[in-house]
């Protein structure tokens, strides 16, 4: 099943120090403990990888090694494209070992300062290009100012694992492989010169996905426990994001080379791209959606116009601009059926502010819903920067049977939903059908007093696995923007039946909630987009 072998790298290196006379300082700094070295390989190598069936670490031009003496990083060598790493270090310790570090070229996530920096660590999510092989040595010798040759054993502190990785065959070409939950984050420590693995926020590591069955990837991965088969993985693309099952994981050691593979399935469902992780239900058929990442916004501000959803979910805009009926204004609050499409109203322009009821029914007709006709007075019906940006494309405006139905119908719908504040703003947070609370944090059912607080690491736990959350945006009413932080309202698809001039909305405030509220069709509520589930 398993078979491991020991996976090093045995490099014989070579430093030769120049100690100077006054005329032989070197000419990279003047500083008198300052000392321009060269490394020489045994092993000349071509390229920064692996060769996945031996384990072999080769190298090229611009690879680089960083150096620590007397607990401090003291500087780094490059690798010249001659089988020769060269660079200068600054203060080494006489009478210690010179200790070595290649780091698979990732770019470490703070600022190093010779003779100052006592740790530092990188991130190896991204292995799309590479594979980021870790690992160490000290020299054999102590540095002395007359020694001119230092030799070093570089052992990995990694794995190198096969995926087999199987892709429908329609998957785009671009599409890429993200396995969650894995030690993605390596802290090196000058002060004992130790290597420590971590999870970096989902503990992702993302690599290339191959089209057909069982494709081989290789990836390496870092010292970590055994995973469980389950959990929710994703696979990144440019036109949409499917979601497969996280395979399970044998316990990682330093040196491991897992040659029988494990399997990654991406061909279980499609999340669209834009859309979140949770899966809401809509009705009693059973209907499932995601919602959208953010907020829908108008951008009138570019030199053309375009839809897009909101970075984050807490995201919106407020009092920034959009109290106008100026055509170049960005916004996110709109008047009912605006989508921009002349679908039959006398208004359907995002941009206008009228309050006059009858402006807004949507194909003309104030009995219609915005999903009647050929849908077009539905916001989703526009092409979507980040949401695929593609005309007609699935996305669509809840009806308010179905913002009630999440709300009240679904199985423990009480339980489900609450108000809260992420990342220091108040709104509405909807949990989906299937969830677990992330450890450490909690949840109240309750709708008083913003009482979930998030701050942004918290929150991006808790949308892992699948939560929503609705700003409390305000209202526009005409050209004034009003109770912004303080109450949300977001459009339905659907007219109300109490009066048919009106239309539905979902309204919350710090003490309240109407999934299913009347509102003149003039006010500018927020717009949140769902695609059904496949």
């Amino acid at each position: 099943m398993k078979k491991t072998i020991t996976l090093m790298m045995a490099l014989l290196v070579a430093l030769g120090l120049t100690q100077c006379k006054k005329s032989e300082q070197p000419t990279t700094d003047n500083t008198e403990n300052t000392f321009n070295i060269t490394l020489s390989l045994k092993n000349s190598g071509a390229k920064v990888d692996v060769t996945p069936t031996e384990g072999t670490v080769v190298f090229e031009a611009g690879d680089k090694i960083y150096v620590g003496s007397g607990g401090k990083y003291v500087g780094s060598l490059i690798h010249n494209g001659n089988h020769q790493f060269v660079g200068s270090i600054t203060n080494p310790v006489e009478g210690e070992p010179l200790q070595f570090f290649f780091l698979g070229n990732v770019i470490p996530e703070e600022t190093l300062s010779a003779g100052a920096t006592e740790e530092f660590s990188v991130i190896i999510s991204d292995q799309t290009e590479h594979l980021p092989v870790i690992s160490c040595a000290a020299s054999e010798q102590d540095f002395s100012l007359t020694n001119e040759t230092y030799t070093a054993h570089l052992l990995n502190k990694c794995a190198l694992a096969k995926f087999l990785v199987t892709t429908p065959a329609n998957t785009p070409a671009n599409v890429r492989v993200c396995i969650t939950g894995l030690n993605n984050k390596v802290t090196v420590n000058f002060t004992d010169y130790s290597l420590t693995s971590s999870q970096d926020g989902e503990g992702v590591i993302i690599l290339p996905a191959g089209i057909g069955q069982d494709v081989e990837q290789w990836a390496i991965l870092l010292p970590q426990n055994a995973i469980e088969e389950g959990e929710e993985g994703s696979v990144y693309t440019l036109g949409g994001n499917y979601l497969g099952t996280r395979p399970a994981i044998p316990a990682i050691i330093e040196n491991g080379y897992l040659t029988d593979g494990i399997a990654v399935s991406t061909n279980i469902q499609v999340r669209p791209w834009g859309t979140l992780n949770g899966k809401f239900t809509i009705n009693a058929a059973g209907t499932q959606v995601f919602f959208a990442q953010g907020n829908l916004q108008y951008i009138g501000s570019a030199a053309t116009p375009y839809w897009q959803f909101a970075e984050h979910q807490w995201d919106y805009l407020g009092n920034n601009g959009q109290g106008s009926n100026s055509q170049t204004a960005d916004r996110d609050l709109f008047g009912w059926g605006t989508s921009g499409y002349n679908h039959g109203a006398t208004y359907y322009q995002p941009w206008v502010t009228s309050t006059t009821n009858s402006s807004y029914y949507a194909y003309g007709n104030q009995y219609y819903n915005l999903s009647a006709q050929n849908g077009q007075a539905d916001w989703g019906y526009n092409a979507i920067a980040n949401g695929g940006n593609e005309e007609n494309s699935g996305w669509r405006t809840l009806t308010t049977d179905e913002w009630g139905y999440i709300f009240s119908s679904r199985t423990d719908a009480a339980s489900k939903y609450g108000h809260g504040k992420v990342n220091g703003v108040n709104g509405m947070i909807l949990l989906p059908d299937e969830w677990t609370l992330p450890e450490g944090l909690n949840f109240t059912s309750d709708i008083s007093s913003w009482v979930n607080v998030y701050n942004a690491e918290q929150w991006a736990q808790m949308m892992t696995n699948g939560a929503v959350f609705l700003p409390a945006a305000g209202y526009r009413y005409s050209m004034g923007i009003n109770d912004v932080g303080n109450s949300g309202s977001y459009w339905s698809s659907s007219h109300s039946t109490d009066d048919n001039t009106l239309a539905r909305y979902v309204y919350f405030k710090s003490d309240r909630l109407n999934p299913q509220h009347n509102s003149n069709r003039g006010y500018g509520y927020s717009v949140r987009l769902v695609r059904n589930a496949q």
